[in-house]
């Protein structure tokens, strides 16, 4: 496999990072809020938000690629295949976290909440100073876990044409007959991205870790 077929690899490689880390952010974020509201128990909202996560968690992520790209426009929404792939990513990696969130709330201490509050302190306080790096420290490995498997998933993207690392590899293949070079090729730099994720997992553990002593 020559040079201009690995910058090709390359050039995907950058489309699929991209999606998948605009997803990643936003599913987290999402994903914590939902957690956060459904703690609340509101009565509308709680069970509506109880079969998204359902309903999210159990639909392929290829046929959610599909709906919102090609279903709708017919009721007038029009997305282009950027924005259709994040949403779609979004929202299936959102009811994941979810529940990687909604466990670390579970497990969470209520006297810590009461001691705060008995000493002035308020309730955003508490949560973005004490309530916060708890959750992500109990959280990041289940997090990390699920932010690799959508960087696994997010192949289904190629569906409706964007050009991801697989789907350059897949160009590669059927221009040079030789599919074992790029595959090979693209496989290391999946392997590579996941890597660095860890990593980082790992750089935070030891950096909180270091914190709470």
């Amino acid at each position: 496999m020559d040079w201009s077929a690995w910058i090709l690899l390359f050039e995907g490689a950058l489309t699929t990072l991209w999606i998948s880390g605009t997803a990643i952010v936003l599913g987290v974020t999402a994903g914590l809020l939902i957690a956060l509201l459904r703690r609340a128990r509101i009565p509308l909202l709680d069970p509506l938000l109880a079969c998204y996560i359902s309903l999210a968690r159990a639909t392929p992520l290829v046929t959610l690629v599909l709906f919102l790209f090609l279903s709708l426009p017919a009721l007038g929404i029009q997305l282009n295949k950027q924005v259709a792939a994040i949403l779609a990513l979004t929202l299936n990696t959102a009811a994941f976290n979810a529940e990687i969130w909604r466990s670390a709330l579970n497990n969470f201490s209520r006297n810590q909440h009461e001691a705060a509050l008995a000493v002035g302190m308020t309730d955003a306080v508490f949560f973005r100073r004490i309530m916060l790096p708890q959750l992500v420290t109990v959280s990041l490995p289940a997090l990390v876990n699920e932010m690799s498997s959508l960087i696994k998933s997010s192949p289904a993207i190629a569906v409706i044409g964007l050009v991801d690392l697989t789907r350059v590899t897949n160009r590669i293949a059927s221009v040079t007959y030789e599919p074992l070079p790029p595959i090979l090729g693209a496989g290391l730099i999946y392997v590579l991205m996941i890597a660095l994720l860890v990593k980082a997992q790992h750089i935070a553990e030891r950096r909180a870790h270091h914190l709470a002593m």
